[in-house]
């Protein structure tokens, strides 16, 4: 069991164990799967949205686990990353259906993908949405540290695309006139990529600009707006790169998935991962963090 103690000297909570991710996705893979056997075994439509929930917010939930688990030094508490990834997450989806339906064309047929200029301004809705989320939940925290921002983005990101995932499986399985099958793909193909996506954009942004507070205030920095800017753009790639430019697909179990899509997620959490072990970094040349060689 992963067990958190509270430092009363610096303020911040030291984790303690690194099981806890393993085990929720053990513990919630086995859930999913039992519940999809039964659905499908006796048809019982109640079971539906169970098995579409768990599916839908295993991943999610699971990255958000890995990461804090994986911190070592936070000023964020559990109850704190809980309510980032629920409140967070349901706020940067209102948000974002409202400009959505406000900003974008409507598509000239329907069904119709989205085009990359229209996936560039839904990279650009969305991201904005998730960061204000993370600034209004934030407002009052002290202290602030890029570690934080880190976690507080990633909770967020992974609570939106939890929600946006199970809206998703919704709309397939209305699509489908009722045909399970549609929903469980799009739940296991999300769940799949979920890791590259929503969380990790956030939570690349969300460390740059908690790096870029001074005075308990957030300061939207050249350097913010830069990584707004590229985020953005990150998430329009992966919504509507144009194929034509780079027509390769990785064949996964039968799903064709775009090489530029993981690409383009690989990049993400390449730069996540930079950006954590600066982190640490930070928190060691404070002196809040042992040596490297003296963490336990």
């Amino acid at each position: 069991m992963n067990q958190n103690a509270f430092n009363p000297q610096t303020g911040y909570y030291m984790t303690q164990g690194r099981r806890g991710c393993l085990s929720t996705f053990l513990i919630g893979l086995l859930l999913f799967v039992a519940t999809a056997l039964v659905l499908i075994f006796t048809g019982n439509p109640n079971l539906y949205p169970t098995v579409i929930i768990i599916g839908n917010f295993l991943i999610p939930i699971v990255f958000v686990v890995f990461l804090y688990d994986h911190q070592h030094l936070s000023s964020l508490s559990p109850e704190t990353i809980g309510r980032s990834f629920g409140v967070g997450g349901i706020l940067g989806v209102l948000g974002a259906s409202i400009l959505e339906t406000v900003l974008l064309p409507r598509p000239a047929t329907p069904g119709q993908g989205l085009t990359f200029s229209s996936a560039l301004l839904v990279g650009l809705i969305e991201e904005g949405c998730k960061i204000i989320a993370v600034i209004i939940l934030a407002r009052r925290m002290r202290p602030r540290s890029q570690i934080d921002g880190l976690l507080l983005g990633a909770a967020v990101g992974m609570g939106f695309a939890a929600f946006e995932s199970t809206g998703y499986a919704f709309t397939a399985f209305l699509a489908s006139q009722g045909h399970l099958t549609a929903s469980l793909f799009s739940t296991v193909l999300r769940g799949l990529l979920a890791p590259f996506g929503h969380g990790t954009w956030t939570a690349i942004l969300g460390a740059v600009l908690f790096r870029q507070s001074q005075g308990g205030r957030f300061r939207i920095t050249f350097p913010v707006i830069l990584t707004y800017l590229f985020v953005s753009v990150l998430h329009g790639l992966w919504d509507g790169f144009p194929l034509f430019l780079f027509p390769f697909v990785v064949d996964v179990s039968g799903i064709n998935v775009p090489l530029a899509t993981i690409i383009i997620g690989v990049i993400g959490v390449v730069i996540l991962t930079l950006l954590y072990q600066g982190a640490i970094r930070q928190r060691i040349l404070t002196g809040q963090l042992p040596p490297l060689n003296k963490m336990p």
